[in-house]
């Protein structure tokens, strides 16, 4: 095949009636819990966590109409479990881009995958398969496990913004997982895995029991510091330049905009932009708590002090004093002239410095450019 035959191959796959290009997608490997915890390695239904090497958004369409004709996908959201002699086709019309001096980040996953079911283990506990999934429509909500995983990729790959993408019903769609040395396992079955692999000599360490797995064992962003990886979740945005420090924490669907310190927790839903700092042990309300639908974000080049907390989105060069939690509806005196309001009232808006007074405890303001500067070192990464 030539390069202009895969044009012409790709250009009538497009031109089917009804088939819309994704508006993102990517090839995966996904684990399940086994079907029989008797017989380790039949998988069950219950999706434990998809990887995709390589995502796609609004981009690389001709490798989406290729992999789309494999499983006769043409529209809409699905996952596809991919047979060996697909792969084999996938890898013979991509065959005149192979060798090419280029990246193809696509084809690379491709042959990677076709790779491991080759060497697949029998023996293996966790079955896993090879998939391709397809979404398209990212502001519609996800279908199913593996549509999340997509999604929480293009987040920490920054193909996509937090909020650039709709998340409703996630945790309905995520199974509890127990997250380990050896890979994610189904809670139910964990006990008798464990047992297994003991008895192979081999020593078994728990990360967590969660829906979220972190964010480092799918996805390593270019250009950042993370001292405990524990502390940041798959889907978390991470920009260039950015430093999670130990006591740091990152949600999904939050993150960076540009270089910023966070020694602090950082909510799902909330934005941190470029020179900012989140303080040791400061805490900024999420989406998820209490339910709130309140996006918060934090400008550029503004300090959140130690142990401070945020209930309102803060502008561009704002400082919070340390150990002050300003929520939405406390009550800020605003200096001078002395004007009482609801610190929602400020949210969003630039230079402002909040302090209690040490004398009467009250919450004040002052609209003034930010003083001192941030730690110029730290943000160099």
């Amino acid at each position: 095949m030539s390069i202009d035959d895969f044009k012409a191959l790709v250009s009538g796959i497009e031109a089917q009636a009804g088939y819309q290009r994704p508006a993102a997608f990517a090839l995966g490997l996904a684990s399940y819990a086994s079907a029989d915890p008797a017989k380790p390695g039949t998988p069950g239904t219950r999706v434990l966590d998809t990887w995709y090497p390589a995502p796609n958004k609004d981009e690389n369409f001709g490798s989406a109409a290729i992999l789309a004709s494999l499983v006769g996908h043409l529209s809409g959201a699905r996952t596809y479990v991919l047979e060996p002699a697909q792969l084999d086709l996938a890898l013979a019309h991509f065959a005149p881009f192979r060798g090419d001096g280029k990246v193809h980040a696509n084809i690379e996953a491709l042959a990677a995958l076709r790779e491991h079911q080759r060497g697949a283990d029998a023996a293996a506990l966790v079955p896993r398969r090879v998939v391709v999934t397809f979404i398209g429509d990212l502001a519609q909500k996800p279908l199913d496990a593996h549509d999340v995983y997509l999604r929480l990729h293009l987040l920490s790959t920054r193909k996509v913004k937090p909020h650039g993408q709709n998340l409703d019903g996630v945790f309905g769609l995520l199974s509890n997982v127990v997250w380990s040395s050896h890979g994610p396992f189904d809670p139910e079955q964990f006990e008798g895995m464990r047992l297994r692999l003991r008895a192979r000599g081999l020593t078994v360490s728990v990360h967590s029991v969660d829906k979220f797995p972190r964010m480092t064992d799918y996805v390593v962003p270019t250009g950042v510091r993370i001292a405990d990886a524990d502390r940041v979740r798959l889907g978390a945005h991470l920009a260039e330049g950015t430093t999670i420090m130990h006591e740091g924490f990152v949600n999904f669907n939050a993150g960076t905009l540009g270089k910023a310190m966070v020694e602090g927790r950082v909510s799902a839903g909330v934005v941190v932009g470029d020179g900012s700092d989140i303080g040791g042990g400061a805490s900024i309300m999420g989406t998820l708590s209490g339910g709130g639908k309140q996006v918060i974000a934090i400008g550029k080049g503004s300090l959140l002090g130690a142990n401070a907390g945020l209930g309102i989105s803060l502008g561009d060069g704002c400082t919070v004093e340390s150990g002050l939690y300003i929520t939405a509806g406390a009550k800020v005196k605003k200096v001078p002239g002395g004007e009482v309001v609801k610190a929602v009232t400020l949210s969003g808006v630039d230079d402002l410095l909040f302090r209690r007074n040490s004398q009467t405890g009250a919450i004040e303001v002052i609209n003034k450019k930010a003083e001192g500067g941030l730690n110029a070192a730290l943000h160099s990464n």
